[in-house]
């Protein structure tokens, strides 16, 4: 019997549906878990205000992003768009760098956040040791391999979504019988609206910080050539994935400090759990910590599969030393990395506060999201179309204007942290080209 011949493409098994859930799945979870209190802190009652910036900015990219994944459903994301758009191999290579980066930075900044709610239950658990034993867990789990399905995807999903949807419910339930903050408590000082007293200022600076909830609708791009009718579906999926998780975020985030105050949600290290357990005391807050440090866990571990593999590539490609392109020859995955991966997401974890690093992961992500909308600018001049999913030549232009000016309202140390790493990137990489150029020329 002959050899069955290799594949030479990937299996299309997403249909709309099951994408959808992919991109709410790869959306929703650690985020609003994490972060929600910090926002709370900045902008007060007006936090819904705040997701809701944040969700138009990203929709805005999320058009950019559907039209190139209908001009190219391949896998990449980013850095193929970049390279696409302006055939610059150090520009993709830094693109990549970035990648990393963000990987990095928001597994230390979900650390913390698992760290808070496992010390709602164990608070003589020194930060250092939940830290170090997390990441310790995960980078056993990437050594030993993982096999992703859709199947697991749901019920991951399922679960981060009954965390938020008994959120709704239980503080539903309070509000409508009388409970809840005092007006006074809504904003520090007073019950302001928007646009006076403290102004869009502290709003937009929590929309910085929102951003962070969003990441994630990229990703479906990234299973384009795995997607059954991509040129419909794809477009479909990023636009309907991030209005589920959006309107779910603003609706949790209006509860929430209605339920506890900003300032109480602001100072918490698990600010869902502490809005559970004011809402509904007799529920056992125990079964709720389980489901948040699901999300938080789950999402790490992705982050950190996804961290190793890009290093692992990058090293491939000659921007890293080959001794990290070595995989272990019985379980086949990229251990060196791993090894490499934890003391730098541990000196982050332990040096960094959640409102820093989520800030500086966020900054990353939106320069990231500017590149991706001045290259589909630079694609669309060169190569216009009048079929497929296409958008307006203006929307690219206003999301980029909006990811900078977004990015603006972030704190100046998640700036510092963004420049450094950048720096960093733009470093190495031009050590790489440079020393391929030197090997070019003098051949052995």
């Amino acid at each position: 019997m002959a050899a069955k011949a290799e594949a030479d493409s990937l299996k299309r098994v997403f249909g709309l549906t099951a994408l959808v859930i992919y991109g709410v799945g790869d959306i929703l979870g650690a985020g609003i878990y994490a972060i929600v209190g910090k926002i709370a802190g900045l902008s007060g009652a007006d936090v819904w205000i705040s997701f809701s910036v944040a969700m138009t900015v990203a929709a805005l990219t999320a058009l950019s992003y559907a039209e190139l994944g209908t001009r190219f459903p391949k896998s990449g994301g980013v850095a193929y768009f970049v390279q696409k758009a302006f055939r610059a191999e150090w520009l993709s290579l830094l693109v990549g760098w970035l990648m990393l980066c963000t990987c990095l930075v928001s597994m230390a900044t979900l650390s913390k956040a698992f760290s808070g709610y496992l010390a709602a239950f164990a608070p003589t658990v020194p930060h250092a040791v939940i830290v170090v034993g997390l990441f310790l867990s995960l980078g056993l789990v990437n050594f030993w391999g993982m096999r992703e399905s859709s199947g697991l995807n749901i019920f991951c999903t399922t679960l981060e979504v009954s965390g938020l949807c008994l959120v709704i419910f239980v503080s539903a339930i309070y509000l409508t019988g009388g409970g809840g903050a005092t007006p006074g408590d809504l904003v520090p000082g007073a019950s302001i609206p928007p646009g006076e007293g403290l102004g869009w200022t502290p709003i937009l600076q929590g929309a910085a910080l929102a951003f962070y909830a969003f990441i994630g609708f990229e990703d479906i791009v990234n299973v384009s050539e795995e997607v059954k009718d991509p040129e419909r579906n794809v477009p479909r999926a990023i636009l309907l994935a991030l209005g589920i998780a959006g309107i779910v975020y603003i609706i949790v985030s209006w509860l929430a400090v209605r339920v506890v105050s900003p300032a109480e949600l602001a100072a918490s290290n698990a600010p869902l759990l502490d809005v559970v357990r004011r809402a509904q005391p007799n529920f056992p807050p125990l079964a709720f910590t389980i489901i948040a440090l699901f999300a938080v866990l789950n999402t790490t571990l992705l982050n950190f599969i996804t961290a190793s593999r890009l290093l692992f590539g990058m090293s491939r490609e000659g921007i890293l030393p080959a001794w990290l392109g070595k995989l272990h020859p019985q379980r086949s995955t990229p251990y060196r990395t791993i090894f490499v991966i934890l003391p730098m997401v541990t000196y982050l974890a332990l040096s960094g506060t959640l409102l820093y690093l989520a800030g500086t992961t966020a900054t990353l992500i939106l320069a990231m999201f500017c590149l991706v909308n001045i290259s589909l600018i630079v694609i669309k001049r060169r190569e216009p179309r009048d079929w497929g999913f296409r958008i307006h030549g203006l929307i690219p232009w206003i999301a980029f204007i909006s990811n900078i000016a977004l990015a603006a309202f972030a704190s100046r140390e998640s700036h510092i942290l963004a420049a450094v790493l950048t720096g960093l990137g733009g470093l190495l990489v031009w050590i790489t080209l440079v020393l391929r150029g030197k090997h070019s020329q003098n051949p052995r």
